[in-house]
């Protein structure tokens, strides 16, 4: 099934839900990156998402689109990414899934993008912007590779897309709790019917990011969905502290508090 599969799987089966914070890669630098991802402890999140920078974020606020951007001017790219993920791999237990836009994957070649991701240690893959058409073609690769991987879904996708964007699902299905950019929120909307919708048309599970920014919002999205993803709060803290690595893990810690709901 896979390390994400199986992950979801036993969270699940514990009654819990899943935290699955976000960070963009090589921000502020690599060396935070590196300090970052093994110090994230197994008792606050069970699966890392790690964005690849990109010049054009699809759908990124101004919180996560800023880090890119720092991280570019940097010279942070791909191969730096796979590198570190290849160098600390050994040193995580929790599963990694880039995120990164298709822009990327083309210029490298989709299928040597996907395996030089797997082969660095990367359990999968969240490209938000592939077009559907294009998906077919990739299947075989991630599942020869038994990688994950998210198209995601939004309050506004219509009943007929969701039928054609499930089944090419693997490992789960990421959920937006609200249309737009991502970024911190005070509020949440009530994601429970979005959560059901999915329900009644596959048994993969959910995980809901957009907006979550507090222990209270995981716990919130956790009532109805398998996992919550939180990105702009991470990098948020981060910009703001002259220690960014450690104000990483603490708002990491401080939102594990709400995985005790479970899903």
């Amino acid at each position: 099934m896979g390390r994400i599969a199986d992950i979801l799987a036993e969270t699940r089966s514990a009654e819990r839900g899943a935290l699955m914070p976000f960070l963009t890669a090589g921000y502020p630098d690599l060396q935070a990156t590196e300090q970052i991802l093994p110090g994230i402890d197994p008792a606050w999140a069970d699966i890392i998402e790690l964005g690849i920078p990109f010049s054009d974020p699809i759908a990124d606020g101004p919180i996560i689109a800023a880090s890119m951007h720092e991280a570019l001017l940097a010279g942070i790219r791909p191969g730096d990414v796979f590198d570190l993920v290849r160098r600390i791999r050994s040193d995580v237990s929790q599963g990694l899934v880039a995120m990164v836009s298709n822009s990327i994957v083309e210029r490298t070649g989709t299928i040597p993008f996907i395996e030089a991701a797997a082969a660095a240690g990367f359990d999968g893959l969240i490209i938000p912007d592939i077009d559907l058409d294009r998906v077919d073609a990739i299947l075989p690769t991630i599942d020869a590779h038994d990688l994950a991987f998210s198209l995601l879904v939004a309050p506004t996708t219509s009943d007929q897309r969701l039928e054609s964007i499930l089944p090419r699902c693997r490992g789960f299905v990421y959920l937006l709790a609200r249309a737009g950019l991502t970024g911190v929120r005070s509020e949440l909307p009530d994601i429970s019917p979005q959560v059901q919708r999915i329900r009644q048309r596959t048994n993969l599970p959910i995980a809901v990011g957009f907006g979550i920014s507090t222990a209270e919002h995981v716990s919130t999205v956790l009532a109805s969905a398998d996992a919550a993803i939180v990105g702009s709060a991470i990098v948020r803290s981060m910009g703001e502290s002259d220690d960014p690595a450690h104000a990483a893990l603490e708002t990491i810690k401080d939102l594990a508090g709400g995985r005790a709901a479970g899903a």
